[in-house]
């Protein structure tokens, strides 16, 4: 797990700490990959020079890393700062061995190969700080829209065309976090009061709801309440 602007944990179910790494620009998201690496988000206050996302080693060596600013260092981008140059909140290792980052404040998705080229770039004009983006086996890609309304949007990344939107999130539960297709096809979408999950037509059949909780602070929505959840598969 990440702690933002700390560094990434992982811990055993006695509550033992058997590995960790530390630093102040660590932000949103951490994956263990098949290698035993592990693939970490730098976007806490990034600024030009950072490298936005790193694989590290068990070790704690930095294998590979990518820098924005070897495709970004232009307008529109290069003058964008909002808790930092791109606050990157999500990256993951796609089945191709290319690499899924999302730059939230460049408001899109790139994707990357292992030499670190930009092969292409997904949802311009559509994501508005998009958060954790999820490659569907259907290759579309599934992800938690910040614009209002606030909702979960699916995407086909060959031609930007939108295949699917749930429906929005009143002002009082957003901002949407985080967005999982569930095997049964539903979406489990998680907002700052509520999980709820639903039907591909936009019927609610499951939700958990925090009681009499509204956060009316602008300031008080992204960091309290819920942030996000995942559908642990029964044994």
């Amino acid at each position: 797990f990440v702690l933002p602007r700390k560094g990434i944990y992982e811990i055993n179910r006695a509550g033992d700490v058997v590995w960790s790494y530390l630093d102040n620009k660590v932000s949103h998201d951490a994956d263990r990959l098949p290698n035993g690496n592990t693939l970490v988000v730098f976007g806490g206050g990034d600024g030009m020079s950072d490298p936005q996302v790193r694989e590290i080693n068990p070790e704690g060596k930095i294998v590979w890393a990518w820098y924005a600013k070897d495709h970004f260092n232009r307008a529109p981008f290069k003058d964008i700062y909002n808790e930092g140059w791109t606050h990157t909140n999500a990256v993951s290792r796609l089945p191709n061995g290319n690499t899924l980052i999302s730059p939230r404040n460049f408001n899109l998705l790139v994707e990357i190969d292992p030499e670190g080229s930009v092969v292409r770039t997904i949802g311009e004009g559509i994501f508005h700080h998009q958060h954790d983006p999820e490659m569907l086996p259907n290759g579309h890609i599934l992800v938690a829209n910040h614009r209002r309304p606030h909702r979960a949007i699916e995407i086909d990344p060959k031609t930007d065309e939108v295949v699917w939107r749930s429906p929005w999130f009143e002002r009082d539960a957003a901002p949407v976090r985080d967005a999982d297709r569930l095997p049964n096809g539903n979406a489990l979408i998680t907002a700052s009061t509520k999980i709820v999950e639903i039907t591909i037509e936009g019927e609610i059949v499951w939700q958990l709801e925090l009681k009499g909780v509204k956060f009316r602070n602008r300031k008080d929505r992204p960091r309290l309440g819920f942030y996000k959840a995942e559908r642990i598969a029964s044994h």
